[in-house]
């Protein structure tokens, strides 16, 4: 029975406008099929690329992926966000993901290689970051990709003591806190020279992290120390069974809240891959790749057995039902928004 006045699920898309895109989507969605139907879209600011929720899931934060780079905050009271107060600059340039931690939006910033601390006020608007700024250093053997720092993703540890941000251009996750509104580094994890990473995921014991890497098409499994803020790579695995016949750009990464199951997004090959989670989370074992139901698959998000893609080229975001045997996802349908790019449910 459903809970008597409980919000119906909804589910937020950000897009790139400079490709044509929408701006941000606010979708409802069906608990019994997954299935999404458009509620509205809104404009005004340059590609809301990434899309956070507050942790009430009242307010929306989405990052201006930008030369300039910005924040801004929205109210979802309703069925339309509503934009509360202006967009913030974030002192870098191109932000590509954001997450809210310690009463911060945190934003990893892409093309200046850092992370800024943006102050959330009380009523859920933003201030400006002031000082709130890490800058990343260092580089990789990709001559083109890797001639500097590129921090790719930006979230908190499952004990919510510690902020990792994956740095494509440095071959590392670091490990940082909090002080006085300025993230400050405390450890820096490297992983295998050239392997790119983008985005990592924890596993919902807390224990170990998944790191999807971009410039190999592969996972990295890490184990996680939480009490001393360290990560350790631990293995290598491939998202595809054979060679991709070019590059093959692995995007995004999801874990199922039982802990059985990692997927993966690869845009180079139109493919989400299925992971069965072995070893108490040390290992992982490829299932099988399916179609991502359209073009450039960017992001992945799951929730209540449903998995749902932002494929950016085909202008959809494509749910599935997911196989609670096997995590094998099955194609429900899909709905269109041109230069998707990433998908929040809440």
């Amino acid at each position: 029975m459903a809970d008597v006045g409980r919000r119906p699920q909804r589910a937020f898309i950000g897009s790139f406008t400079a490709a044509g895109g929408p701006g941000i989507v606010a979708a409802a969605v069906d608990p019994q099929s997954g299935a999404l139907t458009v509620l509205s879209s809104v404009d005004g600011l340059p590609d809301p690329a990434y899309l956070a929720l507050s942790p009430g899931g009242s307010t929306l934060y989405a990052v201006s992926e930008t030369a300039e780079g910005a924040v801004a905050a929205y109210s979802v009271a309703g069925d339309v966000p509503e934009r509360v107060g202006p967009s913030v600059p974030v002192g870098g340039s191109g932000p590509t993901h954001l997450s809210v931690f310690d009463g911060h939006v945190l934003t990893a910033n892409y093309g200046s290689g850092s992370v800024t601390a943006v102050p959330v006020r009380s009523d859920g608007t933003l201030a400006p970051a002031a000082s709130g700024l890490l800058r990343h250093s260092g580089a990789g053997p990709h001559t083109r990709r890797q001639q500097g720092p590129h921090a790719h993703q930006v979230q908190a540890d499952p004990s919510g003591r510690w902020v990792v941000s994956v740095d494509l251009g440095t071959d590392s996750v670091r490990v940082c806190d909090l002080r006085d509104g300025i993230p400050v580094l405390h450890r820096e994890s490297a992983l295998r020279p050239g392997s790119g990473p983008r985005h990592l995921a924890f596993h919902p014991g807390g224990g170990h992290a998944y790191v999807v890497n971009e410039l190999t098409p592969t996972v990295t499994v890490c184990r996680w120390d939480a009490p001393d803020g360290s990560l350790k790579p631990l293995a290598e695995v491939p998202v595809l069974p054979g060679a991709p016949a070019g590059d093959a750009y692995p995007s995004g990464i999801a874990v199922s809240p039982d802990g059985r199951f990692v997927w993966t997004a690869t845009r180079g090959e139109d493919v989400l891959s299925v992971f069965a989670v072995e070893g108490g989370g040390e290992a992982l074992r490829l299932v099988g790749t399916v179609s991502c139901g359209g073009r450039w698959p960017r992001a992945l998000a799951e929730g209540d057995g449903f998995l749902y893609v932002a494929n950016e080229r085909s202008g959809d975001v494509t749910w599935f039902a997911l196989d609670r045997a096997t995590g094998l996802p099955r194609r429900g349908g899909s709905i269109r928004v041109p230069a998707a790019s990433c998908v929040v449910l809440g």
